[in-house]
């Protein structure tokens, strides 16, 4: 096919819309970040490349809070760093204990399942979390290798408490695995402080860059686990090169040993660097640092209550258990006689303003409204609010007028 017969639409750049994406993920993106990722390439071991890896590694170590030297980035998007970290650390067999509060608990579950484990779960209502007495329960009548568990479930807007489940794990010789992706700079998070041994996470909430590359960190303790089952890729093995004892790992991609062997002073070939992307994510850690995180998790704090104050005085149900929220997503009832699709649809196209829905059993009941990264901030609260009271007033529901902005700005002062 010629160019010129080609239509219009495909003959010309793409030009996203713009867009104030105050859903649940992902978000729109800090410019800063953006200028960062438009930099020109350098080969994957040009010594510029490698300095910026190194200075990645110790960037999202301050993220993490934690002095694990295997602190470094999975060319994947988030669920791809949950599936590396899952595959690298368990074999066929091994038990694992997944806490399941929302969907992605269930894909936890299924991940693990595919790993060949047998996996445990507990299982809370949707809109509430565990507690650390089931969790202690649970792991005296499973004995697993690992516990694996959501911080921040954006499918309920939960956020579960992690401080006792390390101690708990450590007490019986249980591996601790977190995804927090959803949670990560705009929640508390002590990856030493509270024992933990394999996190994983992603740019697109709080952090503020586009999905496309996983921060990871493990412990001593859980890099041990994994090096038992180093293999070295047949095309680069050199002599002298040898395997370790375990089971091979089951994906070639996610496999974290070769991956941790690519970041290593070695250097040992992977997969060609997403270069753009790990530009991306080291200035996401750098914005990050520079506000510092006690500073950014108050930030989304005080949106988050902002947000959740307007919908309130708007008239509106918030979702969920409040004392365990996440501080960047609300959650909140769509209105009886309101079509909550219809809402979502007004504000993107008279508004340009993306809210989410949420899954399974809180589909088409529940809105999830996000205060993440970049868009966690004054203007862009207000605006959701302002925006949406009008779009409910056009379907029928009587929301106070100017009541939403006056509350969140109450919450601001």
């Amino acid at each position: 096919m010629n160019f010129d017969d080609l239509p219009p639409a495909l003959r010309s750049t793409f030009l996203p819309p713009p867009r104030l994406l105050m859903g649940p993920g992902p978000i729109t993106c800090d410019p800063r970040v953006l200028q960062a990722m438009s930099h020109q390439l350098v080969g994957q071991f040009d010594p510029s490349m490698t300095a910026c890896m190194n200075q990645a590694m110790a960037l999202y170590r301050g993220v993490f809070r934690t002095e694990n030297r295997w602190t470094f980035l999975v060319d994947s998007t988030a669920r791809g760093g949950i599936e590396a970290c899952l595959v690298s650390l368990l074999e066929p067999g091994d038990r694992v204990l997944v806490p399941v509060m929302g969907r992605f608990g269930q894909l936890l579950t299924e991940i693990a399942e595919r790993c060949g484990a047998q996996v445990h779960t507990i299982s809370v209502p949707w809109g509430e979390v565990c507690a650390p007495e089931q969790v202690a329960e649970a792991l005296d009548r499973v004995r697993p290798k690992l516990l694996a568990t959501v911080q921040g479930d954006t499918s309920t807007t939960m956020c579960q408490p992690l401080d006792e489940f390390g101690r708990l794990c450590r007490e019986r010789d249980v591996l601790f695995y977190c995804d927090c992706t959803a949670s990560i700079v705009g929640n508390p998070f002590e990856t030493d402080g509270w024992g933990l041994d394999a996190v994983s996470a992603g740019l697109q909430k709080c952090l503020g860059g586009p999905s496309g590359i996983a921060p990871v960190t493990l412990s001593d303790r859980a890099a041990a686990v994994i090096r038992e089952r180093r293999h070295v890729e047949r095309g680069i093995r050199a002599e002298g090169d040898e395997d370790a004892g375990g089971e091979r790992i089951r994906s070639n991609y996610f496999d974290l040993a070769m991956i941790m062997d690519y970041w290593s002073e070695a250097r040992l070939n992977h997969h060609t660097e997403a270069t753009s992307m790990l530009y991306g994510a080291r200035e996401c850690a750098r914005i990050a640092l520079e506000e510092g995180i006690d500073n950014a998790v108050e930030r989304h704090r005080v949106a988050g209550e902002a947000l959740a104050a307007g919908l309130a005085a708007m008239g509106l149900r918030l979702f969920g258990d409040q004392a365990h929220r996440m501080h960047n997503v609300v959650g909140v009832y769509i209105p009886d006689g309101v079509d909550g699709e219809a809402v979502r649809g007004r504000m993107l196209t008279d508004f340009a303003i993306e809210i989410g829905t949420s899954f399974g059993p809180l589909h088409g009941v529940i809105w999830r409204i996000g205060t993440m990264g970049y868009n966690a901030r004054r203007d862009a609260v207000l605006t959701t609010l302002a925006c949406l009271e009008q779009c409910l007033r056009r379907e029928g529901f009587a929301a106070p007028a100017g009541e939403a902005v006056a509350a969140a700005l109450d919450v601001f002062a």
